[in-house]
């Protein structure tokens, strides 16, 4: 059985070297984000209570889908809603 023995200049070579593909593999695939979300994500990404989220459901403001007892949204549509209620800031009026 042959020995390898590495040295600290072999472990300083393996580390930039794994750091540098690492950084690739971040710049060329896009942060992807589920298509799918479920409740407890919803509740979280929008910052809203189980109550506020259900009364969204009944009014139709948010689409989902309901696949054996769980609760699907299209995170697409998420943030379409989010894009089309967003508002300007208000500045006071200064006098």
């Amino acid at each position: 059985m042959a020995v390898n023995i590495l040295t600290k200049e072999d472990l300083s070579i393996f580390k930039d070297e794994l750091l540098t593909e690492i950084k690739t593999i971040i710049h060329q695939s896009p942060h992807q984000h589920k298509k799918w979300l479920k409740t407890d994500e919803v509740k979280k990404l929008l910052k809203i209570s189980p109550g506020t989220l259900q009364t969204l459901r009944v009014n139709g403001t948010i689409q989902f889908s309901k696949l054996g007892g769980i609760i699907y949204y299209d995170a697409d549509y998420i943030e379409k809603i989010l894009k089309e209620n967003s508002r300007p800031v208000e500045h006071p009026v200064r006098r």
